[in-house]
């Protein structure tokens, strides 16, 4: 969404409109996790008034879709590829491969037995 994208991007990756997304809902995500996390404590707590429960029930559901943790997807920083990334890097396949035999992944090195 456009109401939630900065003026300007602090990303030294790759740039491609599913990168910057992504980025967004990464923000989005983390700006509003505390506010998410309350409501659903208030709404899990059986000690407090139904009503209550209800009402915070009714505006976590109303927040935006980017709030979300399962909107967040991993993508690779170097190609913003977005299947067969490692989560630990945050790079696909044949980018952390090539990384590491290059040797600008510290404490990774090629395995050999």
């Amino acid at each position: 969404m456009a109401q939630f994208r900065a003026k300007k991007l602090d990303l030294s990756c790759y740039i491609n409109v599913r990168v910057i997304r992504d980025h967004t809902k990464r923000k989005v995500f983390e700006q509003y996790e505390t506010e998410r996390q309350a409501l659903r404590y208030i709404i899990r707590n059986t000690q407090l008034p139904q009503r209550t429960r209800a009402q915070a029930q009714l505006e976590l559901s109303q927040m935006h879709a980017y709030t979300r943790s399962t909107q967040i997807h991993n993508r690779c920083i170097d190609g913003g590829k977005g299947r067969g990334v490692f989560s630990d890097f945050r790079m696909a396949r044949y980018c952390f491969r090539m990384n590491a035999l290059a040797g600008q992944i510290p404490g990774v090195k090629k395995a050999s037995w």
